[in-house]
């Protein structure tokens, strides 16, 4: 099969879009399938020796944007796709939805970024308006698409009630190899667990982006508990900000790969504060690395994380939810590592190659000639 993917996102840029069309692209390429990449520029020429095709791109709130530009029709044209995949598509991914309908290809628009949200929280006393038209927005892109992909049930229904056709379930994968318990890290996540922990305190952790949509001041909340050590991995423009908020807390940057990898197995416990998550792909990271998670009981994390099971949620709306819930697993050893355990056992169900042979399933169906867009999903 010939795929196009149109994204928004891609390397130099790490994001969860990023990481989830390599993924689908490794997966793809390994099958056999022919791959084009378009994505805003700067960005390699290739991909594994598939093609990677960059449009201009501006730069907004450290977040790089693809400029839609008109030629995108030819370079798809002579490609010749069978089918036409956007990755959260917004503005370059609905340029290439139009593209492909012009040319008759059949399109499949994976949501994953809750951009109404995003924007409207950066839109001050007019986030109710920012929202109204974004959402607009997002119905006209997605309803030139043949197929919605939505990433936990909760998004789904989201999506549904606010008017898109033709939606399907499609998660995320998590790479098991990469993301293990700390009883088969190396030496040096053994160092690091010891530098973070050097009175053998608990290490309650957090990884993202440090941006006011991840909500991580919620984190104040545990900054003060007792033989706790809090530790922050991400970076972003709330940095600076939350240093401030969290002076006992240690921050360690950016990490990816091994490094990131280590953070984790270097973890008693994980902590994911955001609430407008479509799916949560860091919680799926943590359980792969055996622990318990404690996170909001809204959005992704409510398809991702069973209470009681992988961890637990908190009420975003009530003060001292979230010191509750960690404190909760932290009363509680033996359950603790049960809990890790489980999720370690339900990660190893959720590899990349399952996901993306359930993605092409969904290629095969928008492609068939039976398939008809008026009564689809």
């Amino acid at each position: 099969m010939r795929v196009a993917i149109v994204t928004e996102s891609f390397l130099p840029t790490l994001n969860g879009v990023t990481t989830s069309v390599c993924r689908v692209a490794d997966h793809l390429l390994d099958g056999g399938h022919q791959v084009l990449i378009v994505c805003p520029s700067p960005a390699p020429t290739s991909y594994r020796g598939a093609r990677v095709h960059t449009v201009p791109g501006v730069t907004l709130r450290d977040f790089r944007v693809g400029v839609p530009f008109p030629d995108l029709s030819k370079v798809l044209a002579d490609f010749r796709p069978d089918v036409v995949h956007a990755a959260s598509p917004f503005a370059l991914g609905a340029r290439g939805i139009a593209a492909a309908r012009d040319l008759g290809v059949p399109t499949v628009a994976v949501f994953q970024t809750d951009m109404a949200t995003y924007l409207s929280q950066h839109a001050g006393t007019a986030s109710s308006a920012v929202e109204r038209v974004v959402w607009h927005w997002l119905r006209r892109v997605h309803s030139l698409a043949d197929l919605t992909l939505a990433p936990s049930a909760t998004c789904a229904a989201d999506l549904e009630r606010h008017g898109i056709p033709r939606v399907a379930p499609w998660g995320r994968g998590v790479d098991t190899d990469l993301f293990r318990p700390r009883g088969a890290a190396d030496t040096a996540t053994h160092e690091l667990r010891r530098s973070l922990a050097p009175q053998g305190q608990t290490v309650v952790g957090y990884v993202g982006r440090l941006a006011p949509e991840k909500e991580v001041h919620r984190l104040a909340e545990i900054a003060d508990l007792p033989d706790v050590a809090l530790v922050v991995v991400g970076d972003g423009p709330s940095r600076a900000k939350l240093e401030r908020l969290l002076p006992r807390a240690r921050f360690l940057g950016y990490r990816q790969g091994a490094e990131l990898a280590r953070a984790y197995a270097a973890f008693d416990v994980f902590v994911h504060t955001g609430t407008c998550e479509t799916f949560g792909q860091t919680l799926q990271e943590a359980m792969a690395s055996g622990l318990p998670v404690v996170a909001p009981a809204r959005g992704g994390p409510l398809d991702v994380i069973r209470a009681g099971v992988h961890g637990h949620h908190f009420d975003p709306d009530r003060p001292g939810a979230l010191q509750e819930a960690v404190c909760g697993v932290l009363a509680d050893p033996l359950g603790c590592r049960r809990m890790g355990a489980a999720g370690r056992q339900d990660a190893l169900q959720r590899g990349w190659a399952p996901v993306v042979d359930q993605l092409l399933t969904y290629y095969g169906r928008v492609t068939h000639p039976a398939y008809d867009r008026r009564v689809a999903i």
